[in-house]
């Protein structure tokens, strides 16, 4: 069977190969990337696919039985350009597409979720065996906010007392190996998130106990968070996404506990305190 990743070349797309490598044959698997150059190091076979050029697709498919399709990161773009892959899939006559979501992609009403619940619906009528990984958020996205609590002494974000239940990317990794690997996954959603959730103060908690000395939460009104974050050159467009991003986490949009990554993976999932070591140094 000849299982292709594709954006293979991105921060998931790596360590799921690296991952899948240690369950199957390298020759087994095919890394799809919008520069052959940048795959030359994953040590398996390399084909170029452009979501955004179609006329790769087909090519990059070619004789290919399952695909791990890893979303676009062209917010606004990822409907079309995942319309092309799941067409060409189809062309090509794939046997079984996995897609990765975000957590209940079908109840979140933002452009993010709308996307992701878009190619769901496309995959459901393509007529392709199919299933969906709806990842929450990646402790690595707090990369950024934890390093600026460092510099300017405080966290700072719109979540109120929201909990949230991200995991790992690595956690996430191997999750999506588990299921390309495995069996009886065809058909289903699985909604992947964190076993132990946490609220920005619990966050800010944390790195004051790792760094020892006291980081406040600071909860901003998110206008007032989206402009901080243009501030520090974040695109005004996407600052302001991101900070309605936060009004949702608040919400209570990205808690979940209902353990399915831990349960899909094996083993626990990584605490948020390993990401906090690993930004502070």
């Amino acid at each position: 069977m000849l299982i292709a990743v594709s954006a293979a070349t991105g921060q998931l797309g790596r360590l799921v190969i690296e991952r899948l490598k240690a369950k199957v044959p390298a020759a087994n698997i095919v890394a799809l990337t919008r520069s052959a150059e940048k795959g030359a190091d994953l040590g398996v076979s390399v084909r170029v696919a452009d979501y955004a050029k179609p006329e790769t697709l087909g090519p990059a498919l070619a004789g290919v039985d399952t695909l791990l399709l890893i979303s676009s990161n062209e917010i606004g773009q990822r409907t079309p350009q995942h319309k092309n892959v799941i067409a060409a899939a189809k062309q090509a006559g794939l046997g079984w597409i996995i897609y990765t979501s975000l957590l209940r992609a079908d109840s979140w009403p933002i452009d993010l979720a709308i996307e992701h619940w878009e190619t769901e619906q496309m995959l459901a009528a393509s007529g392709i065996p199919y299933t969906v990984l709806r990842n929450s958020w990646y402790h690595e996205n707090y990369a950024g906010a934890i390093a600026g609590a460092r510099a300017t002494g405080a966290l700072l974000g719109s979540a109120g007392d929201g909990k949230i239940s991200s995991a790992a990317r690595a956690d996430y990794a191997d999750a999506a190996v588990a299921v390309l690997t495995g069996t009886g996954h065809q058909g289903k959603t699985y909604e992947l998130a964190g076993d132990t959730a946490f609220t920005l103060a619990d966050l800010a908690a944390e790195i004051s106990r790792q760094l020892g000395r006291e980081i406040p939460y600071r909860n901003l009104p998110v206008d007032e968070l989206a402009k901080v974050l243009a501030s520090i050159g974040v695109p005004e467009p996407i600052a302001g996404m991101m900070a309605r991003w936060e009004a949702g986490t608040a919400e209570g949009r990205i808690f979940d506990d209902g353990r399915q990554l831990s349960r899909l993976i094996g083993r626990p999932t990584t605490p948020v305190a390993a990401t906090v070591r690993a930004v502070l140094g």
